[in-house]
């Protein structure tokens, strides 16, 4: 008798045994399940927000097609310039070969876009890349957008500073002749906000790792000195 009650109860812990590993794994596909619909949901809207954001951007007058950058001059080389208003590197390269750019485009030798990116924002306490890109994006719906970039490479601050006040950049604005009015209510505003995050998403998508980074007809210009630039535009319109 007890060895056939030892039977049944051996039977029963061993079906007990097999009733746990069961709701076990119908536990564990459960939470897999779970896990992969939460990240199928993240990338989904990853995808809308990335698509949602792509498409509010407002873009200044004057920009490129792609809406990345600030077009000067109409001749048969594109040269692209990305910079920052609070990259030192960008301000020396504004003043050794800023001459150069201009006299390509005066000789339509070369369309020059500008990319004003905001990529040293950790190195301001205010964002100052991007308050001063959306500035710049103010200053081309003014028609200024070029002597308003020589300005702000004029008066930039140091790196880890606060940068300008928005009023002081609306004073540079005055100061290229931009209406103060109208200019000064662009940069308090933020109108172009949204058009420097598109700016410097881009160029971070086209391989843009630093600045001042010079690309002449899509192809980067390792020492963009005065002749390197000037060498490298003739021999693309060739």
């Amino acid at each position: 008798m007890s060895s056939r009650k030892g039977k049944r109860d051996a039977a029963r812990i061993v079906r007990e045994q097999l009733a746990q590993e069961r709701r076990r794994r119908r536990t564990i596909w459960v939470s897999a399940a779970a896990v992969v619909v939460l990240i199928i949901a993240g990338v989904v809207g990853w995808v809308v927000w990335s698509n949602q954001r792509a498409d509010t951007f407002t873009t200044p007058p004057g920009a490129n097609a792609a809406g990345t950058g600030i077009v000067t001059g109409g001749g048969p080389v594109t040269v692209d310039v990305y910079e920052d208003f609070l990259c030192p590197v960008c301000k020396q390269f504004e003043q050794s070969t800023g001459a150069t750019l201009e006299q390509l485009v005066a000789d339509n030798k070369a369309k020059v876009v500008y990319h004003p990116v905001a990529f040293l924002n950790r190195f301001s306490t205010t964002g100052y890349s991007s308050r001063s890109s959306a500035a710049s994006g103010c200053a081309a719906a003014g028609g200024k957008y070029h002597e308003y970039a020589k300005a702000l490479f004029a008066q930039q601050p140091p790196e880890g500073s606060a940068g300008l006040t928005d009023d002081q950049l609306i004073d540079i604005g005055a100061g290229v002749g931009l209406d103060r009015g109208s200019f000064g209510g662009c940069v308090k505003d933020g109108t172009y906000t949204t058009w420097t995050e598109h700016v410097t998403e881009d160029a971070s998508r086209s391989n843009v790792t630093g600045t001042p980074t010079v690309k002449v007809n899509g192809q980067p210009l390792d020492n963009p000195t005065p002749d390197a630039l000037t060498a490298a535009v003739a021999a693309a319109g060739k």
